[in-house]
Formats: C-alpha cells, sequence, structure tokens
C-alpha cells in the first residue's frame, strides 16, 4: 500500500519504525528559498572535489543556502532518481540486532540496467557500511552526496526526528564528509539534503558557509514503508517530467519495495524516451554548464 506524505508524517510520528527512521520523503522543503542567478560557488575544504569542479548554485538571497528542484524542463527528456542511504546516529543496536540499512540488491539493479543515479548518504551509513559505501563511490555509474551524519533534524516538527541546534548543523554536515573519506570515497559530491526534506531560513542560514547546494525534488517516489512496488512505480511514473528529480531509498527495512519498483520504473521511463542522469547534470545544465 502506497503511503501519502500525510499517512507517512503520522506513521514517523507515531515512531512506528523509529521516529529517527524517517526516511520520509515528504513534501518537498519548507519555506525554500528564491534561486539567484545560477553560478559557481566555493566547495568548503572539508569535500574532496573532482578533477573537474562540480557544478553548484550561487548562494540565495541574503548568502543563504541555494536549494535546487529540479531541472530545466527542456533538458532532453533527463530525470534523476535519487537515493537516501538513512541511518541515523543511535540506531548501532538496531543494525547490531540485524536491522538492515543497507540495499545491495538495489544498487545491483541499477548496475544491471546501468542507471545513473544520485545517492544521499549519512555518514552514519557511510561509518556502518564502510565497505559498501566505497563500492559506491569508485563505481563511475554513481556520485555520493551528503544526508548529514546523524539524519536528525534541520528544523523543528519533522516527521519526530531529533532536531539538531542550529551551532550544530554545518558541524553534523561536515562530519558526513569526514566518514565519506574514512571509508574510502573520494569525490563526494558538494550537494546535501536535509533529513525528512526539512528546512527553513535558519538552517540555510547555518549551512551558508559549508557551500552546498541544497537538494530537493519535484517527484516523491512514496517508497517509505511501501509494500507495494506496483503503487511505488505508478507514483513515479505519473509524476516525472523533463528534468525532474526523484527521490526514493536506498535502505532496505524502510523501504522494501524500492529495487521492485526499480524493474517497472526504469524500462517504461526508457520507453517514453527519457535518459537517466546524475543529478550533477541537471544542476550543470540550470547554470548554463551542459
Amino acid at each position: 500500500m502506497i503511503l501519502s506524505a500525510r499517512s507517512i508524517a503520522a506513521t514517523c510520528a507515531a515512531g512506528a519504525l523509529g521516529a529517527a527512521l524517517a526516511a520520509c520523503g515528504g513534501p518537498a522543503g519548507q519555506d525554500a528559498t528564491h534561486r539567484e542567478p545560477h553560478a559557481p560557488s566555493t566547495i568548503p575544504s572539508t569535500i574532496s572535489a573532482t578533477p573537474s569542479q562540480p557544478p553548484t548554485l550561487a548562494p540565495g538571497p541574503a548568502g543563504l543556502t541555494p536549494v535546487f528542484k529540479n531541472g530545466p524542463r527542456a533538458h532532453d527528456r533527463a530525470v534523476a532518481l535519487t537515493f537516501d542511504a538513512d541511518m541515523t546516529a543511535d540506531q548501532g543496536e538496531r543494525a547490531a540486532a540485524g536491522e538492515r540499512f543497507d540495499n545491495p540488491r538495489l544498487i545491483a539493479t541499477l548496475r544491471k540496467f546501468k542507471v545513473p543515479a544520485t545517492v544521499f548518504m549519512t555518514g552514519r551509513w557511510a561509518d556502518e557500511y564502510p565497505r559498501e559505501a566505497k563500492d559506491i563511490g569508485q563505481d563511475p555509474l554513481f556520485e555520493i552526496a551528503n544526508h548529514s551524519y546523524s539524519h536528525y533534524a534541520f528544523t523543528d516538527d519533522c516527521y519526530g526526528l531529533p532536531t539538531l541546534p542550529e551551532d550544530r548543523m554545518r558541524a553534523d554536515v561536515e562530519r558526513a564528509y569526514t566518514a565519506f573519506r574514512k571509508a574510502g570515497v573520494r569525490d563526494a559530491m558538494p550537494y546535501f539534503r536535509f533529513p525528512g526534506g526539512c528546512y527553513d531560513q535558519r538552517s540555510l542560514r547555518a549551512l551558508s558557509a559549508a557551500g552546498v547546494t541544497a537538494v530537493q525534488w519535484d517527484v516523491v517516489s512514496g517508497d517509505a514503508f511501501a509494500t507495494d512496488a506496483d503503487a511505488v512505480a505508478q507514483q513515479v511514473l505519473d509524476g516525472v517530467r523533463s528534468g525532474s528529480v526523484v527521490v526514493m531509498h536506498c535502505t532496505r527495512s524502510a523501504a522494501p519495495a524500492t529495487e521492485r519498483a526499480l524493474r517497472t520504473i526504469v524500462p517504461e521511463l526508457r520507453h517514453r524516451g527519457f535518459r537517466f542522469v546524475k543529478v550533477s547534470e541537471l544542476i550543470g545544465a540550470a547554470d548554463g554548464r551542459h
């Protein structure tokens, strides 16, 4: 059964799978900032840049962290599938007890279909699965971006997640990049996705010095806690447009139907003339690089 944003929020708030697990593709952010004309911004020293600097967006009004939701609608029927690798800082006991926060079958399916994708990884996930993080990070089919270290919320009232204080927000993001490097990921991208998709002016201001582009989405897959792969696939197929960014999850325990849904989504979108790209290509198109 596919879950609506409202029912997902209720499930998370009730702690059915643990409030900290909010692998919830909820509403596409709160209080989104207006995007200024696009231009590259500085990559912070905490990020290992690729030889050709990844495209980012210029800071928003008053220097706030820029927010990217989708690429140009005329961009050659390109669509970016993104996958959140969620794990909170305090879920070690659950992992030790056998709960699986990884999903190697999903990664294998993306490889089988040769689908480029962007994985928004928490630092805690990289700590728990360093070999998997390195394997994904070294595969040119994928790019790794930042989903915070702790998967704690950057606003109040975000699907029941614990909330980071403002003075710890930037440090949490930088700690995730440190975890990626420790796992052997050399070229994590300067892109950040807020846990739960929740952000406000305060959190955008707190991350402004980090030099990241905040990446949201315009298509919610509804895969969080869903068990009906066909319903997840249909929701994606109904929502995708040229330039779309789709939010999905690669956390097996919280998104068990995602890999099966991909087996429908990928061939059908290709049949419709879409091609799959990484988020970096859409951002590059938005700022005029491609």
